[in-house]
């Protein structure tokens, strides 16, 4: 999971959806002056559209490393949730009654969920959260970033994760129509006729206008946590593990965990190039390295026992995320998960003490006088080396076949910053 950021920047694209999401879609790319950063919420830029998605990932990292979130934090995480269960990005005024007109989000939602979780003490919360996801399932057992629009693979796979760390079972979690999660979620995958071959194993976002699957690797990354039943916060793994491998063929039909494992088959297969994934992001000519989704493909790899596999991309994120992940939140809380989820100290990342710097951004932790983070960075990679030494914006485009949909929001709050 995780996210994009430079600056500051758009974190919506325009959207044409048909049905009930149009209007609240075009209040989202078109909003109002920014608000003001209220003072209990990490990050300084606007949190317009990532406001509940960077506040989690910064109470689930401070909590990963063993900090107490300050309560002013973690009130204002749970007086975003509406009385239905379910988060907005961002509600500037969480007094207000959220109304009709609100657009709720399925993805600051599931992350939500998860942090909350995580943290403790907030079971009500996070049952409502939970509650609301299953009700705003779609048919055929996926969901997308409004609910209501078509299912896609990224928002699909954040929702199974966020169940599953909430302690529901995603395979028994179905649809109206009786179609469960994973078969939501399984139907993006690339399967063993796919070509080009390399693309096998993969998780297409969307399906395009003309039936094809293409390969994302953001979706890749989170259909392999939700594939093993995962949530973003990953245990490290006692051994480096063997290789990832590609999708076995044939492959086993319905069987979630076979698919994660084929899927981290082709993320470290696509890392292998350059040591790091890249994006083709607005504008630009030619792909660039794309940060965030890096770190995503380490946890996501070593969640699947392939540590082995998430080297080479470790070492590139600890020597090349610092200007991405300055001031970022939830870059920063991804960043964090990575080197948790490989056994690496976030405190000598590459030079830079993640643990600080994300503190910097937010409240102070209730427990924050740990003296190993507030020594210089360049000291503490002296004595520990640990190996080595990007508002997230990519707003992945999917033509849904037959649904009339132009430019579609990709569910995840994480691929707005780059």
């Amino acid at each position: 999971m995780n996210v994009r950021r430079s600056a500051a920047t758009l974190a919506a694209s325009a959207v044409l959806c048909v049905g009930a999401a149009p209007a609240a879609l075009a209040d989202v790319a078109t909003p109002s002056p920014a608000p003001v950063v209220p003072s209990g919420l990490f990050g300084k830029n606007d949190p317009t559209y990532d406001g509940v998605w960077r506040q989690s990932f910064a109470l689930l990292a401070q909590h990963t490393v063993g900090l107490k979130p300050a309560r002013q934090a973690v009130d204002w995480l749970v007086g975003q949730q509406c009385a239905d269960g379910g988060f907005a990005s961002f509600r500037a005024d969480p007094a207000a009654a959220c109304d009709a007109k609100l657009m709720l989000d399925t993805n600051a939602t599931a992350v939500a969920v998860q942090a909350l979780k995580a943290l403790g003490g907030q079971d009500a919360v996070v049952k409502k959260g939970t509650d609301w996801l299953k009700s705003v399932q779609n048919a055929d057992g996926g969901w997308a970033y409004v609910p209501g629009s078509p299912s896609e693979a990224s928002s699909t796979a954040v929702v199974i994760s966020a169940l599953a760390a909430a302690g529901e079972k995603p395979a028994e979690v179905k649809s109206k129509a009786g179609k469960s999660a994973y078969e939501g979620l399984l139907a993006f995958q690339l399967g063993c006729s796919s070509e080009p071959a390399a693309d096998r194993g993969a998780f297409a976002y969307q399906a395009t206008a003309d039936g094809k699957l293409p390969a994302n690797a953001d979706a890749t990354a989170a259909a392999v946590l939700a594939g093993l039943g995962q949530g973003a916060l990953v245990s490290p793994p006692s051994a480096t593990g063997t290789p990832a491998a590609a999708l076995a063929c044939p492959a086993t039909a319905g069987d979630p965990a076979a698919a994660a494992q084929g899927a981290a088959g082709y993320l470290a297969q696509a890392l292998k190039k350059d040591g790091h994934l890249t994006a083709l992001t607005p504008g630009a000519d030619q792909p660039t390295p794309d940060t965030g989704n890096t770190a995503d493909a380490v946890i996501a790899l070593a969640a699947a026992g392939h540590k082995q596999s998430a080297a080479g991309a470790l070492e590139w994120l600890k020597t090349n995320s610092a200007e991405w992940s300055k001031g970022n939140p939830a870059g920063l809380g991804t960043l964090i998960l990575a080197a948790h989820a490989t056994g690496t100290d976030p405190k000598a990342f590459g030079g830079t003490d993640l643990v600080a710097a994300l503190n910097a951004t937010g409240p102070a932790p209730q427990n924050a006088s740990a003296k190993a983070s507030e020594q210089p960075a360049e000291k503490k990679d002296k004595e520990k080396d640990s190996g080595g030494g990007n508002v997230w914006w990519m707003i992945l485009a999917g033509a849904a076949a037959g649904m009339g949909i132009g430019i579609v929001l990709s569910g995840r709050r994480k691929k707005n910053q780059l």
